[in-house]
């Protein structure tokens, strides 16, 4: 632990290397123009969707003392601040399911305490995030960041697995809740017999289930054959949203006869209305709570400082991966000390703290890369045109376009710049026996998309315009109210469908259903690498081992107090990974297992079916159609996985691989 006896080393130089470049942060923001609110509205989205779902979830579990006012607040606060003063400004804060879980179990405990009750429940909060901020600093001061690695893939997709089951529980449980009336309200009322009851749980069920299929088919509309690009693009980036406002449509269409409050809609009282302003002056109740249930707040304060380190350092962690090439030095250090002055102010203003959220901050990102890419493009395939129209050698118009391209990338290391533009050479022009050949097939408009290295456009202007969104929509709640309490059931289940492609763990639960016989099947498409270099029999134990594991974590939620301590087990797995794993497989076969990259490989329709995955050893080399032309966007969607993860993609297992180092030295290696 050579790092404790350095304390602020790591926030110091995480300072000096954000200086560095805060100038040219803003610069580059505003310098895209428009351009830049095409990523802006659509991180913002990404962003409003859940804080408005997570919302009335805690709506419902804190009988209405927190609410979408709340959620909406943080979210905006904390947003605004980081896209100021955060070190990472790609980052996307907001209230997540960790916090509505544990702000849940604060409430159950607080009000069935007489010393504290549903009057008291947020002041008692308030200590809770004062000493979770407490916690964050020394986190930070002590460079805790450095072991961030240590929570290896086992950990992040047994703990998205877990995220997925509570969607679904919640899906689930609102659902039923349509059917029944809901708590402290008059069962008297005319919505409220049997007959507009149920009619109102089958228009639940329409809502809920119309807003789920019509969510995940627009997700994937960019593999649609009909369409333009453009039409395709903008329904896949806004689709979701667009099928909310649909499906709320479509939900004043029923008859006039049926009464008013079905179907149910959202509840949230407004930003003016005294249900919301009482929060803004909980600071003064905090005085009331006795010193008793103040050190008793240090307890959930432990678990929730852990779950705010290991989520917003590892949603940091992909939104800066090295595929992205991003010029701009990490934060992590600074970025978590800078989360507990966050959640200090959250728990003083009575609103419930927001950290750095999946998928939204690597789909930030993502979508920062399509804006500087289409600008890099522009300029290169316009130098190639001209070069060609001089009938300029192959040679000539590479150079001209490497120099365009390192004048706009302004990156001081040239080398880097060359050597990542290999590809587009050898699209240009061919080398044979030291002599040139011209390469006659050479396309500017196809061969560039295809081999333009990833940039993105490191800026915190669309951070911040996104975050000023979601304050201005604190004022539309009057508009958001008309929203469907079912519409937000069907968003629970499309929010944990949409996150399991790509979660390892979820595919290896259902390669074990698939019979031996058809196993070549799975090796005929896209796959995952340690299907063909791990035994069947190893991988079935550890997915085994995994699914017992995450029904132990999920088991502990259910417990009424003390499952608050829901987060222990995967603090635990640190441990049980680095010294008791590696002693029940073998190391090569652990690393593929819990790969530090999503490793696919190329799937070949060669395969016999008679092929057994555990006689495998090698695959044919996979078709490149470089004939197909696709947009930027679509390349990118190809390539990272429903929480933006980079897919590392090979066409053999021969192939060099990287993989997760077993904790070979104590520092931190930015993804």
């Amino acid at each position: 632990m050579e790092h404790m006896k350095s304390p602020f080393r790591g926030i110091a130089h995480d300072v000096r290397g954000r200086l560095l470049c805060y100038k040219r942060d803003w610069i580059a923001g505003i310098t895209s123009g428009f351009g830049i609110l095409a990523p802006t509205t659509y991180i913002f989205f990404a962003s409003a969707l859940p804080v408005i779902a997570f919302g009335e979830q805690l709506s419902r579990d804190t009988d209405g003392s927190l609410s979408t006012v709340e959620t909406l607040a943080s979210t905006a606060i904390c947003g605004l601040i980081h896209s100021i003063l955060g070190g990472q400004p790609l980052l996307i804060l907001g209230v997540a399911e960790p916090t509505v879980i544990m702000y849940t179990y604060l409430y159950n405990f607080a009000k069935g305490k007489h010393d504290l009750g549903r009057e008291l429940f947020l002041a008692w909060a308030g200590w809770v995030c004062t000493w979770t901020a407490v916690f964050l600093f020394l986190l930070a001061i002590f460079n805790a960041c450095v072991i961030i690695n240590r929570f290896t893939r086992i950990a992040g997709e047994t703990f998205g697995m877990l995220i997925a089951a509570l969607f679904i529980q919640e899906a689930i449980k609102g659902l039923v809740s349509e059917f029944n009336v809901p708590k402290n309200e008059d069962s008297n009322k005319v919505k409220y017999q049997f007959q507009w009851l149920y009619t109102n749980g089958l228009l639940a069920i329409v809502f809920s289930f119309g807003l789920l299929y019509t969510a995940l088919k627009s997700r994937k509309a960019r593999s649609w054959w009909c369409g333009t690009g453009r039409l395709r693009n903008f329904i896949a980036d806004y689709g979701v949203p667009l099928m909310v406002v649909v499906w709320t449509a479509l939900s004043y269409s029923v008859p006039s006869k049926i009464p008013s409050g079905v179907p149910r809609r959202l509840f949230s009282p407004l930003l003016w209305e005294s249900e919301s302003t009482h929060h803004w002056t909980v600071i003064r109740d905090m005085g009331r709570v006795s010193p008793a249930y103040i050190m008793a707040a240090i307890i959930p304060a432990l678990m929730i400082s852990g779950l705010y380190f290991f989520d917003h350092s590892v949603a940091s962690q992909l939104a800066q991966q090295k595929e992205f090439n991003l010029k701009n030095p990490s934060a992590y250090h600074y970025d978590i000390l800078l989360l507990g002055f966050m959640t200090l102010l959250c728990g003083l203003l009575g609103l419930p703290p927001s950290n750095g959220v999946l998928p939204q901050s690597p789909m930030h990102t993502k979508s920062l890369a399509v804006l500087k890419k289409q600008f890099i493009r522009k300029k290169l395939v316009e130098s190639a045109k001209e070069s060609i129209k001089m009938k300029a050698s192959s040679s000539e118009i590479y150079n001209k376009m490497q120099t365009v391209f390192i004048e706009l990338d302004s990156l001081p290391n040239t080398t880097t710049v060359v050597n990542e533009l290999k590809d587009l050479q050898e699209a240009v022009m061919k080398v044979e026996n030291g002599i040139e050949k011209t390469n006659g097939m050479f396309d500017p408009e196809k061969h560039i998309d295809a081999h333009l290295p990833v940039r993105v456009n490191e800026q915190r202007v669309s951070n911040l315009l996104q975050s000023v969104l979601l304050a201005a929509s604190i004022c539309a709640m009057p508009v958001i109210k008309l929203i469907p309490t079912s519409v937000l059931w069907g968003y629970f289940a499309y929010m944990a469908i949409d996150s399991l492609p790509g979660n390892q763990f979820w595919e290896r639960i259902l390669l074990l259903f698939v019979p031996s016989g058809r196993r070549y099947k799975v090796l005929e498409k896209v796959h995952a690498s340690f299907i063909e270099s791990v035994p069947f029999r190893s991988i079935v134990v550890f997915t085994i081992f995994q699914a017992v594991y995450f029904m132990v974590c999920y088991g502990m939620t259910w417990i009424p107090i003390a499952g608050i301590l829901f987060p222990v087990p995967f603090f635990l797995l640190i441990s049980i990974r680095q010294y008791i794993l590696p002693k029940v497989f073998q190391l090569y076969h652990l690393r593929e297992l819990d790969a530090a990259e999503y490793e696919e490989i190329v799937g070949s329709p060669t395969h016999a079916p008679s092929l057994n995955l555990r006689e495998m050893d090698s695959i044919g080399d996979g078709s490149n159609e470089d004939d197909v032309s696709i947009c930027d966007a679509e390349i990118l969607d190809e390539f990272t996985t429903s929480r933006g993860e980079f897919k590392v993609r090979s066409v053999s297992i021969k192939d060099d691989r990287r993989t997760q180092p077993i904790y070979d030295g104590d520092s931190i290696q930015p993804e």
